[in-house]
C-alpha cells in the first residue's frame, strides 16, 4: 500500500465511522430528532455500523485500521514501524472531517439549542450539552478508575482484532469487518457504561478539537481537563494488546 492509499483510505474510513457515530449520538441526545432518547443500545449499534462502513470502505486502500491503537498494536506485534506516522495523521483527519459532517446533518437541530424566554407556563427547558455527541464523558469522573476502563476496554478491541487474523478463513470470506463490527456493538453494551467507550485516541481527540471550534448555541464545555485520558488509555491498551499477542500467539 502507497502512502498515499494509506492516507486517503484512513481518512475517508474514519470519516465515515465518525459520521455514524456522532450522527447517532446527536439522534439519540438532540431536541427536536426523531430518534431522542432512544437509548444506550440504539448508540452501541450506530457506533457498530460505522465501523462496518469505515473500515469496508477503507480496507482496499489502507488495510481499514480507523484507529490509533489498532495501528499501534499492529506495529508492536509486526516491529513494522515506517507507515504508522501516515495512519494516525489520516485518521485523525478523519475523524475531524466526520464530525463536521455530523454537525452539518444535525444542523438545524443544534442551531435549535438556544435558552427559550420563560413563558406563561414556566420555564422552558435548558439547552442539551452537546460534548457527548462529539466525544466522551465519565459517568463518574476518576482519573485512575477512568483510565483503567480505556485500557481494559481497548485490549478487549485489539487482541481480538489481531486474533482475527489467525482463524482460518475469515480474511477470505470477507467477514472479519462485519465480526470486528460486532466486537465495537459488544464493546459499547458490556464496557461502554463508565467512560463512554472512546477506545479510539482519534475517534475521541478530533471531535472534540471540532467542538471547540463550532458555533453551537450553547454548547458547553469541551472538557480538556479530561482530553488526555482517552487519547492514552487507548494508546495504552493497543499497545498492550499488540504485547500480548506478539508473546501468547
Amino acid at each position: 500500500m502507497s502512502n498515499g492509499d494509506i492516507f486517503v483510505g484512513e481518512i475517508i474510513g474514519t470519516a465515515i465511522l465518525i459520521l455514524f457515530g456522532a450522527g447517532v449520538c446527536a439522534a439519540v441526545t438532540l431536541r427536536y430528532s426523531k430518534a431522542r432518547a432512544s437509548g444506550w443500545v440504539v448508540i452501541a449499534f450506530g457506533w457498530g455500523f460505522g465501523v462496518l462502513a469505515g473500515a469496508y470502505t477503507a480496507a482496499p486502500l489502507s488495510g481499514g485500521h480507523l484507529n490509533p491503537a489498532v495501528t499501534i498494536g499492529i506495529a508492536i506485534d509486526t516491529g513494522t514501524w515506517g507507515k504508522v506516522w501516515i495512519y494516525l495523521l489520516g485518521q485523525l483527519v478523519g475523524a475531524v472531517l466526520g464530525a463536521v459532517l455530523a454537525y452539518l446533518v444535525y444542523l438545524a437541530q443544534f442551531q435549535a439549542n438556544v435558552r427559550k424566554e420563560a413563558t406563561t407556563e414556566g420555564t422552558a427547558d435548558e439547552p442539551v450539552p452537546t460534548l457527548g455527541i462529539f466525544s466522551t464523558i465519565p459517568e463518574i469522573r476518576n482519573p485512575v478508575a477512568n483510565l483503567i476502563t480505556e485500557i481494559i476496554a481497548t485490549i478487549a478491541l485489539v487482541l481480538p482484532i489481531l486474533a482475527f487474523g489467525l482463524t482460518k478463513g475469515l480474511g477470505e470470506s470477507g467477514i472479519t469487518v462485519l465480526i470486528v463490527s460486532l466486537l465495537v456493538v459488544g464493546i459499547g453494551l458490556s464496557l461502554g457504561g463508565p467512560t463512554g467507550y472512546a477506545i479510539n485516541p482519534a475517534r475521541d481527540l478530533g471531535p472534540r478539537i471540532v467542538h471547540t471550534f463550532l458555533p453551537i448555541p450553547n454548547k458547553g464545555t469541551s472538557d480538556w481537563g479530561y482530553a488526555w485520558i482517552p487519547v492514552v488509555g487507548p494508546l495504552i491498551g493497543g499497545a498492550l494488546a499488540g504485547l500480548i499477542y506478539h508473546v501468547a500467539f
